[in-house]
């Protein structure tokens, strides 16, 4: 499903107009972007979890010439389902 699909299903179960939704929807993804950006945990009850995690510096292999680089710390976004998720996906 991407993001303009996303606004359409949500603009058919609501009042709102397609432009509208989509402006929600858009509303939306950025305060959990920046959120996260800010370093803070994202909690959607029976939906999940977004939460940031450092990544460590480390030595990794070009695959195709087989030398070493350091690949630099980084911080990435994890996301844990909830439960409730996990049994609506699992039937």
């Amino acid at each position: 499903m991407t993001k303009k699909e996303l606004a359409q299903a949500l603009a058919g179960k609501t009042d709102l107009s397609a432009s509208a939704a989509e402006d929600v929807v858009n509303a939306a993804l950025d305060i959990i972007s920046d959120s996260l950006a800010k370093g803070e945990d994202v909690k959607l009850a029976g939906f999940g979890n977004f939460e940031t995690r450092e990544r460590a510096a480390r030595t990794g292999r070009n695959p195709q010439t087989g030398a070493e680089i350091q690949i630099a710390a980084s911080t990435s976004v994890g996301f844990k389902a909830a439960a409730q998720l996990k049994r609506a996906v699992n039937g």
